[in-house]
């Protein structure tokens, strides 16, 4: 089936979206299918060629399997309708079987001509014309169909939206579970990394508001004698906590920066116990608050690594951790944080039995899976 992919994501980006989209991609091309995706040209940021070839784009998403990707013009102020539209024309003009889009305005217009649209939605409809647009999609004729990220989402949604007389797929975030084979035991993988040989606990992911991070300062000054390991951020972010653990005189902690996607694993290797200390209110790179629906793919991998995890308890969370799997604890308790993370640090048998129970569960968020129910039954091959 030959399927055109329409996401208002920045590629290449660190933000979540953009990674999400492109595993999404490759899910779908490694099922079988043609996938071509179609995305805005940059805006102020010019990318080089070298930048923007297959094999750069494959080392820093971390990709196995190449698909074509298609930069189009976007107009800011037009607010990527005329993207929206040119990406459909281009679908058409391609033959495209199906549409698989993120924004509303795309999925829309590709019903409008006439193409089968699956609509992927990691929240609530924003902007001005946002629920317009998801009204819309609901209510137009064709063949279509809804991929929540989350049963919260659905939830929310169905009180403001006529949502149920449209056939969806709940499509939680993924893993790759090939990248997270073989991976080395925490003291190997930090030798690689040229880590310190101590008890390491990580943390990988955008340092927003929202994401925890001063659980993550007041863990650091609870556990002087253990490494802290925090992967990723944009660098004025990681500016910002470098200053604000000297100036509390906390020595205990590394901040990488930005790591390509394709190394990510062995950096959480490195760790004994791996942190998501969500806060009630998370930003994302746009801003406004995911915490009803969110669906963090950092929770995937850690699953997929094989190390205990202690994540706040967010009611969303509950859809895939729980205490066979995770330590769960309230993000405003630091105490029980502080508790949960002595014990694990003390207790090897405990992290290993969480750690086997997260990899087994972690077998069925993989990507691929979550390509092969969103389509299935959707559109008969071509």
């Amino acid at each position: 089936m030959k399927i055109t992919c329409i996401s208002a994501s920045e590629v290449p980006s660190s933000n979540a979206n953009s990674i999400q989209v492109m595993k999404a991609c490759q899910a779908l091309a490694q099922l079988g299918h043609t996938v071509q995706l179609l995305v805005p040209a940059a805006g102020g940021e010019r990318f080089s060629d070298e930048k923007l070839s297959p094999s750069k784009l494959a080392s820093f998403y971390g990709l196995a399997t190449i698909f074509p990707v298609e930069w189009l013009p976007a107009t800011p102020r037009l607010r990527r309708y005329d993207f929206s539209w040119r990406a459909v024309q281009r679908a058409r003009r391609w033959g495209a079987n199906a549409v698989y889009a993120w924004p509303p305005q795309a999925a829309v217009l590709a019903l409008l001509r006439g193409l089968p649209v699956l609509l992927e939605m990691h929240g609530e409809p924003e902007g001005s014309f946002g629920p317009s647009l998801f009204r819309l999609f609901l209510s137009l004729p064709g063949r279509k169909r809804w991929l929540p990220i989350t049963q919260a989402l659905v939830d929310l949604l169905a009180g403001r939206y006529p949502v149920a007389h449209v056939p969806y797929c709940v499509s939680p975030n993924g893993v790759d579970m090939e990248r997270y084979s073989n991976l080395p035991e925490p003291s190997l993988a930090r030798q690689t990394l040229g880590l310190p040989e101590q008890p390491t606990v990580g943390y990988t992911g955008h340092l927003y508001a929202g994401r925890g991070v001063s659980l993550l300062v007041e863990l650091a000054r609870h556990f002087p004698q253990v490494h802290f390991l925090w992967v990723g951020g944009h660098p004025a972010n990681v500016e910002h906590w470098h200053g604000q653990l000297a100036s509390a005189n906390i020595a205990n902690v590394t901040l990488t920066g930005f790591v390509e996607n394709s190394r990510l694993p062995l950096y959480q290797a490195a760790s004994d116990v791996l942190l998501m200390p969500y806060e009630r209110v998370i930003s994302g790179s746009g801003g406004g608050n995911s915490a009803a629906y969110c669906s963090p793919m950092k929770m995937f991998e850690y699953m997929a690594c094989g190390r205990a995890i202690i994540s706040s308890n967010l009611p969303v969370i509950g859809e895939v951790l729980n205490d066979h799997n995770a330590v769960l604890c309230s993000p405003e308790d630091a105490d029980a944080w502080v508790n949960a993370l002595g014990v694990l640090l003390a207790d090897a048998s405990r992290r290993q039995a969480l750690a086997r129970a997260a990899l087994q569960d972690a077998q069925a968020y993989t990507w691929l899976e979550r390509e092969r129910k969103a389509l299935e039954g959707f559109v008969h091959d071509h």
